[in-house]
């Protein structure tokens, strides 16, 4: 960048042509200097070692507790943002988008308990000294203590419960925590632990969890004992993140491009809710008092539009499953499972 030396030619009236000839060139020395010296050092700071997460700081970090209300039309939004209510003759459906004559008649599906009380996106927070812009999220679970009700008010108390070091340039797994309770009676409403993969956050070392992660539910072998297939909408994911997530990937065409996508992809909360419909409606005949916990690996993006076959293997009170974009033959979720009551 060039110095534009006219507003001081006013000023340096009574100086000769030549001293302010002198000045401007010592001036230009000056600033070529140190201009050089910034960009050493920002090469310097670039092949810089990126600063390592505090395992001890982590896992003993502290969340305020979140308060949440929410409505009989929250409640039906959500299962709406699950593709429910496609068939509004089915009466199964109808029970998580429609309240009935009397008003009192709406299900909460059981997986809506992974919005209830969410504490947001804490991950990019200066303090944790993560990578955020490389965090993947791996696995979500949920485990129902009692049922969600269609409208209240709870609260969520989130903490960490886990952080295992894969080594340096491998990554590190974290888990979280989140205990529902219902804010009127203290009731335990609901777990719901999530599994995220910080990619560059490995080598940390001492301080972290001992053990490992909790290892992947295996799957059964020969052919699957139920098969359901749930066509989703274009639409899906602008209706999800009504109830949920506002990241921009799951909307923005230009943003998803940005990050390597073809179009906007569906949030995995949504896409393990498509899962649970498809147990619910297959094993269970919309029954979801037996609806005990779920547990889902996510393995690829799912688009707004798929037709997502969900296979199952019942096993007593475990239904095994894996769901596919079946018209890009891709495995979104796999060595995930529903426990049943």
């Amino acid at each position: 960048m060039e110095l534009d030396w006219r507003p001081l030619h006013g000023q340096a009236r009574g100086m000769s042509l030549r001293a302010f000839a002198k000045v401007r060139n010592k001036v230009r020395i000056v600033v070529d200097r140190n201009r050089r010296r910034f960009h050493r050092m920002r090469q310097f700071l670039a092949y810089l070692p990126a600063m390592s997460i505090d395992p001890r700081h982590l896992l003993a970090r502290s969340f305020p507790v979140i308060e949440h209300a929410y409505s009989l039309r929250d409640t039906a939004l959500y299962a709406l943002g699950l593709g429910l209510g496609a068939d509004p003759m089915d009466g199964g459906q109808l029970r998580y988008v429609y309240e009935g004559q009397d008003g009192k008649s709406l299900r909460a599906m059981p997986t809506m308990a992974n919005i209830l009380a969410y504490p947001g996106f804490w991950a990019r927070e200066s303090d944790t000294g993560i990578t955020w812009q490389k965090l993947l999220h791996a696995e979500q679970e949920i485990h129902i203590h009692a049922p969600l009700p269609a409208s209240g008010r709870v609260t969520g108390a989130t903490r960490i419960t886990g952080l295992w070091d894969k080594g340096p340039g491998k990554g590190a797994f974290l888990q979280q925590t989140r205990d529902i309770t219902d804010a009127a009676s203290g009731q335990l409403l609901a777990s719901v632990v999530q599994l995220s993969l910080l990619r560059g956050d490995g080598g940390f070392g001492e301080g972290g969890s001992a053990g490992a992660p909790p290892a992947a539910h295996a799957m059964p072998e020969g052919a699957p004992d139920h098969v359901c297939e749930l066509a989703t909408p274009a639409q899906l994911a602008l209706i999800y993140r009504l109830s949920a997530d506002l990241n921009p990937l799951h909307a923005d065409p230009a943003v998803a491009a940005a990050a390597g996508f073809a179009r906007p992809i569906l949030h995995g909360m949504a896409l393990m809710g498509v899962a649970a419909h498809a147990v619910l409606r297959t094993v269970l005949d919309y029954d979801d008092t037996r609806f005990q916990g779920m547990r889902v690996r996510f393995t690829a993006p799912a688009w707004p539009g798929d037709t997502l076959r969900t296979e199952m293997w019942v096993d007593g009170n475990t239904v095994s499953l894996r769901t596919i974009a079946v018209e890009r033959d891709v495995v979104v979720l796999n060595n995930s499972r529903v426990d049943l009551r």
